[in-house]
């Protein structure tokens, strides 16, 4: 929380950086304490900073299973860190000045409609409470729901924990499991087969990545599509379009292997499974390592693309994508502009969209080169793991434990600049000074 004569002379992205890194390195103390551990000894502070990092930035890449080494006070600081990381800490932090009925000035108002994608300034501290009480509702309904499985599988007590656990996990798009009682590491493994679990995880997983705007749009406009603002429209299309198509490939690439055993319905289900979760939520209920080149490569792919902007989840998202495609396809058609829906899209988006894309693929390359570099790993698998950190997605084939500490602190790094985004990121090293404009000569130079 920032007071705003806290803020002069920072720029809003490095109070945002600076808001995650109190938050990672509070949480990394909390776990260092003996009470987090199940058996009461001090965590080593590494191990406790990647588990502060995965859960503050929703990710969900672990270097001890959740269940068998964190006791309840350990998993209660991780599942706060993860409520914190999906929402955010700026509209955290202006939640509690609501709450204790302090003013939100103007710099405040104008970090929240930044950390929130919100197009308008007008009526931004209204919007962060209905956030706040949507997301309440949502994860409650989720809860109840899981709980309706968890409690005779595990009593009362364990049941509504297991519940109320997993739905803010999904919600937040961060992949946190509790399932470790069945076996270390499994994620969502033993329950495969449940429909219950499996489509209340995909429903918590979407709503959380559509973003706040689009929420606003399907509570205030109903089904009347058309209404929808061009961006609510391009995220919805893109939902549908990446779903259904990642659904169709996963059954293609793994039909005789992953889902060789299971019937057409488990084989439907499991096949929407893999494909929602690399929409950056990192829960599996398949053995992840056992997937084929194709699938692996797929998984890449989508954990790459991400969510949407102004939601919980990561990646360079869906509307970057769209735009990047539209801005091909404009000047492989010479065309006048940008269009898109019968909307022209504006410079600016095309400037930020193609700083996202390039940003990300700048820092997969050259974690992927470092960490190669450090240590030798199947190049498959490190992919999944380099994909997994910078879309904060979370799931892995299981190298994550093996993997030594200069290679996790690379880790660390693109799970960061994920959930603070890349931009961000970038801009929170650059000052608050202003350059003087200077306009240089221009000349040609050959592309392409």
């Amino acid at each position: 929380m920032y007071h705003e004569k806290h803020r002069k002379g920072m720029t809003h992205a490095q109070i945002m950086a600076l808001g995650f890194i109190i938050v990672i390195m509070s949480g990394a103390l909390l776990l260092m304490l003996p009470i987090a551990s199940k058996d009461g000894t001090v965590t080593h502070f590494m191990d406790c900073l990647f588990t502060a990092v995965s859960a503050g930035c929703v990710t969900g890449l672990v270097v001890h299973d959740t269940f068998t080494h964190w006791s309840l006070f350990g998993q209660v600081v991780i599942l706060c860190m993860i409520q914190v990381g999906g929402l955010g800490v700026i509209t955290i932090s202006a939640i509690v000045y609501r709450i204790f009925g302090q003013r939100i000035g103007l710099n405040m108002r104008n970090m929240i409609q930044e950390s929130t994608y919100a197009f308008q300034l007008g009526g931004i501290v209204n919007s962060l409470q209905k956030i706040f009480v949507r997301t309440f509702i949502i994860e409650a309904i989720g809860a109840a729901l899981l709980c309706t499985r968890f409690i005779p599988m595990l009593g009362v007590g364990r049941g509504i924990w297991y519940g109320v656990f997993h739905s803010i996990s999904a919600f937040c798009n961060a992949g946190f499991d509790l399932m470790g009682r069945f076996g270390q590491y499994s994620s969502l493994t033993a329950v495969w087969d449940d429909p219950v679990i499996n489509f209340t995880i995909i429903g918590l997983i979407l709503v959380g990545g559509l973003g706040f705007v689009v929420w606003d749009d399907i509570v205030e406009r109903g089904l009347h599509f058309r209404k929808y603002s061009l961006h609510s429209r391009v995220v919805l299309i893109m939902l549908v379009g990446l779903v259904a198509g990642g659904t169709f490939l996963f059954i293609i690439f793994e039909h005789n292997n992953l889902f060789a055993n299971m019937s057409p319905g488990q084989e439907l289900m499991a096949a929407i499974f893999t494909a929602v979760t690399p929409r950056t939520a990192g829960f599996n209920t398949t053995e992840l390592g056992d997937m084929t080149q194709a699938g692996k490569l797929l998984t890449c792919f989508l954990m790459f693309i991400g969510g949407n902007s102004g939601s919980t989840a990561g990646g360079v998202k869906t509307t970057t994508i769209v735009v990047m495609g539209a801005y091909i396809f404009s000047n492989l058609t010479n065309s006048t502009g940008v269009h898109l829906l019968k909307r022209r899209i504006g410079d600016e988006n095309i400037k930020m969209a193609s700083m996202v894309f390039g940003l990300n693929i700048g820092l997969v390359l050259v974690a992927l080169l470092t960490i190669s570099g450090i240590q030798r790993l199947p190049m498959d698998d490190l992919l999944l793991e380099v994909f997994s950190a910078m879309g904060t997605v979370g799931l892995s084939a299981g190298i994550t434990r093996s993997l030594m500490p200069a290679s996790r602190i690379v880790l660390m790094l693109l799970m960061f600049a994920g959930r603070v985004g890349t931009v961000t990121f970038a801009v929170s090293f650059r000052g608050n000074r202003r350059q003087a404009y200077i306009k240089y000569p221009e000349e040609k130079i050959n592309v392409g």
